[in-house]
């Protein structure tokens, strides 16, 4: 028995939290998983991160790492050619196309993917711009503002 949410509740306390509640709401919805090709999310520092997905026999042509706004797509797909070097008895490594995506945080970007020894290798890094870390905010004394108030007042004396 699966169960939904409701993040109705959510939505009246909280302001720009609607694309996470929306992926969350789009992740429960997930019917079938696929486990292939096998693959590890790592955390390497506070905002370092590192996938790497084990991808027996296939090689840097037959990949594809696309990386759309906040969605990152490997994709993998054996070419022809090495199908027709023979007749195979047994076959244990897949060869089978796959389409795996991975929904990104805001402002994680990919730095650097490489392939060695069948296992294919992402690191990613989340780059948040200068204008959005948290900056101190100064705080006027208040005898500036009284003394602007009591010249306004002055000067609405004066008027009337």
């Amino acid at each position: 028995m699966r169960s939904t949410f409701d993040f109705a509740p959510l939505f009246r306390s909280t302001i720009g939290f609607d694309r996470m509640l929306d992926t969350l709401e789009s992740a429960s919805r997930v019917t079938s998983i696929d486990t292939w090709p096998p693959y590890d999310i790592v955390r390497t520092s506070e905002d370092d991160y590192r996938i790497s997905m084990a991808v027996a026999g296939l090689t840097e042509a037959d990949l594809t790492i696309t990386q759309e706004q906040n969605m990152l797509l490997v994709a993998g797909q054996k070419s022809e050619q090495d199908e027709a070097s023979g007749q195979y008895l047994h076959r244990g490594i897949a060869a089978r196309a796959f389409r795996r995506r991975f929904e990104l945080a805001d402002h994680v970007k990919v730095v650097s993917a490489n392939l060695v020894n069948g296992l294919l290798t992402i690191d990613l890094k989340r780059e948040i711009p200068e204008e959005m870390k948290p900056r101190r905010i100064a705080i006027a004394a208040g005898e500036g503002l009284l003394k602007a108030g009591n010249q306004q007042i002055e000067v609405e004396k004066l008027a009337a």
